[in-house]
């Protein structure tokens, strides 16, 4: 059985069709890449998923239970937790501080004047557990607004990962990054994926990131799911590459993306 599946989703503001009846299914322990042009419907999708907005028709399933009309907090509470575009954190408080407030409020804990000894070394031990799985933990103690963008986004990760999800929605996890700030981060969502078993859906525009982490792939234009396949397929699709992938083919590197997933 699906852990996600979305069924003939529509979102319509006034006579814009923002999305249009797509369908989708994500296994569990899968990682699924959405991608396509600006303006293709990618983010108001993600809103369906997360309950950030209600389809105006359709329907969205978390783990066999129609999620439709259940609000956004609830969702996080099942199992779902995402990350933004512009990242979420507190750019005064320490990297560990950030992290321990998602712990702590994930754990139910923040509205406690008081907590245990226990509850507290708990919380500790799970702090360090998400800056090393992040690969943070020699800066622990800097101020997240100080760190670059991409331990920034690691960061916001890390922040999600406390929720302690079941399926984790990336909105372009590399977006505004350099090389190696994008290798960085990518490696960290394929140690989440392979190490952890976690499923994953994100949104991302740099291709090489798609195609060397992604084992299917989803491609949405003007709101409508055009194309669903792995990754090999998707890069030979005509039709996807006259509406999103006409110049990266050109040039090459869908291809060589396909390569890359092949050899991953």
């Amino acid at each position: 059985m699906s852990l996600l599946e979305v069924r003939e989703a529509s979102k319509s503001f006034g006579s814009l069709a923002a999305v249009r009846r797509v369908s989708l299914r994500v296994a569990a322990g899968e990682l699924r890449a959405v991608i396509g042009p600006n303006g293709a419907g990618k983010t108001t999708f993600f809103n369906l998923i997360t309950g950030a907005l209600r389809p105006s028709a359709g329907a969205i399933l978390f783990d066999g239970r129609d999620v439709t009309a259940v609000p956004a907090w609830r969702r996080v509470v099942l199992g779902m937790a995402r990350t933004f575009q512009i990242t979420e954190i507190f750019p005064e408080l320490t990297l560990a501080e950030n992290l321990r407030v998602a712990v702590e409020a994930a754990a139910g804990l923040r509205l406690r004047p008081w907590i245990s000894r226990a509850a507290a070394a708990a919380v500790g031990r799970q702090v360090e557990d998400m800056l090393a799985l992040a690969g943070l933990a020699a800066k622990a103690g800097r101020r997240v607004g100080e760190l670059s963008h991409g331990d920034q986004r690691a960061a916001e990760i890390a922040m999600a990962l406390a929720l302690r999800p079941r399926l984790l929605l990336l909105d372009e996890p590399t977006a505004g990054m350099g090389e190696q700030e994008t290798y960085d981060v990518a490696q960290l969502v394929r140690r989440l994926h392979r190490d952890r078993n976690l499923t994953i859906v994100l949104i991302e525009h740099d291709m090489r990131v798609v195609f060397h982490l992604a084992d299917r792939i989803a491609v949405l234009d003007q709101g409508a799911l055009i194309a669903d396949g792995t990754p090999e397929e998707i890069a030979a699709d005509k039709t996807v590459q006259a509406a999103y992938l006409g110049q990266v083919a050109e040039g090459g590197a869908a291809e060589a993306g396909a390569a890359e997933a092949g050899a991953a």
